[in-house]
């Protein structure tokens, strides 16, 4: 579908711009949370434990598909997080070789800690909101990024999934 012939260009100005604004906020205030857990975890960190978190352990090729990402990436976020003890590396159990990533227990409770101060914020940000409209807004922008996903990665299914409830 062309986009340039298609719909109210005024209304793709609107939402193109709306967008670059999000981005810009988002990463001003890196969507940390309230109290002192604010801006207390980068989105890489925040995003590969919760991979883990929610498939379990594997290794480093099978994390980079899951996320859409190049291995050399993961291998340079998650050294941080195997340093500080939130991830742990194991041999894995079939081949001896081949190293697993698995979310540490220190791992997981930084990661609900920061769960919930998102959650706050969250909470805080659509107080005024009815219960549809929050809905509505994951709804639509859960489909916004797998579209993105979509296109940043012909070819493939989108592995994004909503957060767990």
């Amino acid at each position: 579908m062309d986009m340039t012939t298609v719909g109210d260009t005024g209304l793709l100005d609107t939402l193109q711009h709306e967008v670059a604004v999000f981005a810009r906020r988002a990463e001003q205030t890196r969507l940390g949370g309230v109290g002192q857990v604010r801006n207390s975890m980068d989105r890489a960190a925040y995003l590969l434990l919760n991979r883990l978190d929610r498939e379990g352990p594997m290794g480093v090729k099978a994390l980079a598909a899951s996320m859409g990402i190049d291995s050399s990436t993961v291998t340079r976020q998650v050294a941080p997080l195997v340093d500080t003890g939130l991830v742990k590396r194991t041999s894995h159990p079939e081949d001896g070789r081949a190293v697993v990533l698995q979310l540490s227990p220190r791992g997981a409770a930084r990661l609900e800690e920061v769960r919930d101060s998102r959650r706050q914020l969250m909470a805080e940000l659509t107080e005024g909101w009815e219960p549809e409209d929050r809905e509505q807004f994951c709804s639509l922008l859960t489909r916004f990024n797998r579209a993105l996903s979509a296109r940043m990665t012909p070819g493939t299914v989108p592995a994004e999934q909503p957060p767990a409830s």
